[in-house]
């Protein structure tokens, strides 16, 4: 009987031992788990402040800039987004530049350019220069449905982004950062989207515009630690 005892005795101690073991292995991952956890949220937290703290760098220094030459462009503060209305850049319903609004992009856009390739560090954290158009919803004549009335508005807007990019190139920006510009420009048509609303209703005048935009690279846990990626 002792025999018997003794073994099941030892029988109890070994189940004992596996779910100690377990119950130390389901902790240790449940530690893991909430440290990535930890360290993931971190980095989006981290990643967002680094994105606005770039944005607002270059905000800065391409508002300066057109401070100093008298130039009036409605650049976000927040975001560096530069927003000009078509009413600036293109007769009604066309994409082709008007005289004035070549003028106004020849004066623009060497600013832009080179305020953020002059700054190497700056650069090195942009991922797109987004060149955005705009349209309003307003119904084109003749146009019976709404995918109709959109489809002709993304044309429109996508040609009135890619007149804006091709000018641009034809500015007298600094040339030495042109190879940089093509590797990271990105020419999109947004249609009626993205209105501008003021007072909950659409500013038809305001959605027509073509808009500057930058996308900054992703900021990670890895590049806050130091890490060396391969």
């Amino acid at each position: 009987m002792a025999i018997r005892f003794r073994a099941k005795s030892n029988s109890g101690s070994e189940e004992n031992i596996f779910w100690v073991t377990m119950a130390d292995l389901l902790l240790g991952l449940a530690i893991i788990f909430i440290t990535l956890f930890v360290l993931a949220m971190t980095g989006f937290s981290q990643q967002n402040i680094q994105q606005q703290k770039v944005q607002m760098e270059v905000s800065k220094k391409i508002t300066g800039e057109l401070e100093k030459e008298n130039i009036a462009v409605d650049v976000d503060k927040m975001t560096g987004d530069l927003k000009i209305s078509d009413v600036e850049l293109f007769e009604l319903s066309s994409w082709e530049l008007s005289d004035n609004g070549k003028k106004l992009l020849d004066k623009v856009a060497p600013i832009y350019i080179n305020s953020i390739f002059a700054d190497k560090e700056l650069a090195e954290q942009i991922q797109y220069i987004i060149i955005q158009g705009h349209t309003d919803s307003q119904m084109f004549a003749g146009v019976n449905t709404k995918d109709e009335q959109f489809l002709k508005n993304m044309d429109l807007s996508l040609k009135r982004a890619n007149s804006v990019a091709e000018y641009i190139f034809k500015t007298n920006y600094d040339k030495k950062y042109s190879e940089q510009f093509r590797k990271i420009v990105v020419v999109e048509g947004k249609s009626y989207n993205e209105p501008v609303l003021v007072n909950g209703i659409e500013d038809f005048d305001k959605s027509r515009r073509v808009e500057l935009k930058l996308k900054v690279k992703d900021w990670n846990v890895s590049t806050a630690l130091g890490l060396k990626k391969d």
